[in-house]
């Protein structure tokens, strides 16, 4: 983006988060006529100011430096690569967390979808896989849909295929995925495509929810785009399953 396309950039965020000019400038601590100004490029807004536009737009930390580069200023958060020695405190807090998860399976990703850590009880995805699914970077919604990753493993593969899919923006990695999916044909017991994941062990099928934790509050880009996915147990005989396996005792 140009400081030409600011003006536009600004408004078209605005839009998609459904707000008015009121609304936003409210929030922003400003008047619409302000931001009306700006909105038409007839004021060049400050550089607080863009950092507040974004904040109340909740845009995510990219977009946040994007609109600043737009506005003609610098951005302002870094994006520190996780191996970095000055994130040591994030990686020793994730490494808590997935290790208090056992015995359920839980990783780590990134924007794109790679994982970045995984504790042990992800083995149970990894089994039978093949070996180019597993080399880094290992995209674990390819892993999950690939005719030779876990896809033949899941017994609801069509509804958890739509699962995915529908958490995607438009893409080549949407593309591929929607080539691997069956159809998702709703059957007698069908409750919707948020469907726990039923997957087929040795040890008998596991039903398996998930939950997704962001770092809402973090001010760099690289820790704000990950993405822990918990799977948790959907009934009884499946926590049963989990404490039961190999390194879960």
């Amino acid at each position: 983006m140009t400081a030409e396309e600011f003006p536009g950039a600004l408004r078209g965020a605005r839009r998609r988060r459904r707000l008015s000019q009121l609304d936003l400038a409210l929030r922003a601590g400003t008047t619409q006529r302000h931001l009306s100004f700006i909105e038409s490029g007839r004021s060049r807004p400050g550089r607080a100011m863009v950092v507040r536009l974004g904040e109340s737009l909740e845009l995510p930390l990219r977009e946040r430096n994007a609109l600043l580069l737009a506005a003609g200023y610098a951005p302002v958060y870094p994006r520190t690569p996780l191996d970095d020695p000055d994130l040591a405190h994030v990686r020793a807090a994730l490494g808590h967390i997935l290790a208090g998860h056992m015995p359920y399976p839980a990783v780590v990703v990134d924007d794109g979808h790679d994982l970045v850590l995984a504790n042990d009880a992800f083995g149970l995805f990894t089994e039978g896989v093949a070996a180019h699914l597993l080399r880094p970077p290992v995209n674990v919604l390819r892993l999950a849909l690939h005719p030779a990753g876990v896809a033949p493993r899941i017994m609801n593969l069509g509804q958890w295929a739509r699962h995915i899919l529908d958490r995607l923006p438009p893409g080549d990695l949407r593309a591929e995925l929607a080539a691997y999916a069956p159809p998702a044909e709703p059957d007698a017991e069908h409750v919707g495509f948020a469907a726990p994941l039923r997957l087929r062990t040795p040890s008998g099928e596991l039903r398996l929810t998930t939950t997704i934790t962001t770092f809402a509050t973090a001010l760099d880009v690289t820790v704000a785009e990950l993405r822990l996915e918990a799977f948790l147990p959907a009934d009884a005989a499946t926590a049963r399953l989990l404490a039961g396996q190999p390194g879960n005792m």
